[in-house]
């Protein structure tokens, strides 16, 4: 069981990235899906999460309406559509599968697989 993230980069404040999160050996659609967020020194933070079940999801107050979190079950790929990035979005993102719960992901940022990150920097 695998999961990894892509699509990071360097970008301009104002920017758009959309990042990737693959799956190995498992089918992502049956699982909760999270994205979270590390920056050096920083605690993990809940950026987003979308539902099996239901196709909720929930976002960080600070990324709501610049944030998409979405599913591709052809692909078995989950992806963050990140719009009008900001400085303080920099960090290293992680995508979280099977969480506790979707709804409290972003308050405490844990699942049960998670894999390599991809490293977002935004310059101002």
């Amino acid at each position: 069981v695998q999961l990894q993230a892509s699509g990071g980069g360097l970008v301009q404040s104002g920017n758009s990235l959309r990042l990737s999160c693959a799956a190995s050996g498992f089918t992502l659609d049956n699982y909760d899906i999270g994205w979270f967020r590390q920056a050096p020194g920083k605690e993990r933070e809940g950026v987003a999460c979308i539902s099996s079940s239901d196709g909720n999801t929930y976002y960080r107050e600070s990324v709501k309406g610049r944030f998409t979190i979405s599913r591709d079950n052809a692909k078995n790929t989950v992806y963050l559509q990140m719009n009008s990035l900001k400085p303080e979005d920099t960090a290293k993102y992680y995508c979280a599968a099977d969480p506790p719960s979707c709804r409290t992901f972003i308050t405490i940022p844990v699942g049960d697989y998670w894999g390599k990150g991809t490293q977002v920097t935004v310059s101002s």
